[in-house]
């Protein structure tokens, strides 16, 4: 049936059903559940409205129904699909992408004060500069598991909280020294974009991970890599970079990750970054070495409604920047330079995306769970 849309939007209105499909968390627990009677919000000016195709599955989309449980909200974080539909303000932000084009991007999902975000559902309303225009040769799969999620957090982690200066389109002077930056977790999703990030900005990623990852990681750009469990490891990565690493990004985030990321920092310290809370216990040297981590959606630029550590309030600062790496990485998606990480098909539906959250809350290495939904 038509649906109208707000002012200003191209088209003025779409075909949509009355009710639609999707996840939600259910009362009183969070339960991821699927619901099939959904509707679409009045999109912002600023948003693309999408037909989801396929979903990639992250780890907040069983953690945050798990930890911060907001029954009626709807869970997911990346998509990919066809544009119905494009916002005044959107069509001025990105005048390249047009009504049939294929995009993934990434939203915030499970949002305690916005329950109508989220992406594990047949229709979504996706900010314009959270998005890549795909070129044909992506299959739904490889779409879906580039996603978005891990620009946005990247953006915040690399930018923000290292304070590196060279990014993708302006890399480091190469005259210059290039410095070490220890991605540890380098066979996440995250992590191999990182590496990938880090490299053409002109700096020397090295990683930890499994053995049976060595080699993805190395050919997705890290000069080294390191096994973990190893008791060698830390002796291991700080005779590589000689005593002069200065930069982690932990994405792992727990007792061990912490212990080894601020034993190979250099004599001189430097910044340690994480995707979660860290211990400062486990910082032994405050003076020299500066902690910090990031929470992914304020990439979004709104209010993270979280409680202790994690809430954030809105920072428009933030969106910018996550908005300016979407802008380099464009050119680099439509070449090839960036490739996304390897996925795994899990089956169709959501009853195969509650699988996949299942799946992986109890631990998925070197692939992204992707699930086609149309």
């Amino acid at each position: 049936m038509p649906h109208p849309l707000p002012e200003g939007f191209t088209p003025a209105s779409i075909e949509l059903p009355a009710k639609f499909t999707g996840i939600v968390e259910a009362a009183p627990d969070g339960k991821p559940t699927i619901t099939h009677n959904l509707v679409l919000p009045a999109p912002r000016p600023d948003e693309i409205v999408v037909k989801n195709l396929a979903v990639s599955i992250n780890p907040y989309d069983w953690k945050m129904p798990r930890n911060y449980p907001s029954p009626g909200a709807r869970i997911g974080c990346e998509l990919y699909g066809e544009v119905l539909a494009i916002g005044p303000e959107a069509q001025t932000r990105r005048p390249d992408i047009q009504v049939g084009d294929r995009i993934c991007g990434a939203i915030h999902g499970a949002n305690r004060i916005d329950h109508d975000s989220g992406s594990f559902c047949d229709y979504v309303s996706v900010p314009a500069d959270m998005v890549i225009r795909l070129p044909p040769r992506y299959s739904p799969g490889a779409a879906a598991s580039l996603g978005g999620t891990s620009l946005c957090t990247l953006a915040l982690a690399l930018w923000r909280s290292l304070k590196l200066e060279g990014t993708p389109t302006r890399p480091l002077n190469s005259n210059k020294s290039a410095p070490y930056v220890l991605v540890y977790g380098g066979s996440t999703a995250t992590g191999t974009m990182a590496l990938q990030l880090l490299k053409l900005s002109g700096y020397r990623p090295i990683t930890t991970c499994s053995p049976h990852n060595f080699k993805l990681v190395r050919q997705i750009g890290a000069e080294a890599a390191f096994d973990y469990r190893s008791p060698a490891c830390t002796a291991d990565i700080k005779a590589y970079t000689r005593g002069c690493l200065r930069y982690v990004l932990d994405i792992i985030t727990d007792t061990t990750s912490q212990a080894i990321c601020h034993s190979v920092l250099g004599r001189a310290g430097g910044i340690y970054s994480s995707l979660e809370s860290p211990s400062e216990a486990l910082n032994t040297r405050p003076r020299t070495v500066k902690v910090d981590f990031v929470v992914g959606p304020c990439a979004l630029g709104r209010e993270v409604a979280l409680s202790g550590d994690y809430y954030r309030p809105a920072d428009p600062a933030c969106r910018l920047l996550a908005g300016q790496l979407f802008d380099e990485v464009q050119p680099l998606v439509e070449d090839g330079t960036i490739t996304p990480h390897p996925h795994r098909v899990i089956g169709k539906g959501y009853q195969s995306v509650l699988k996949g959250i299942e799946l992986l809350e109890k631990g998925v290495s070197g692939e992204r769970l992707v699930v086609p939904i149309a």
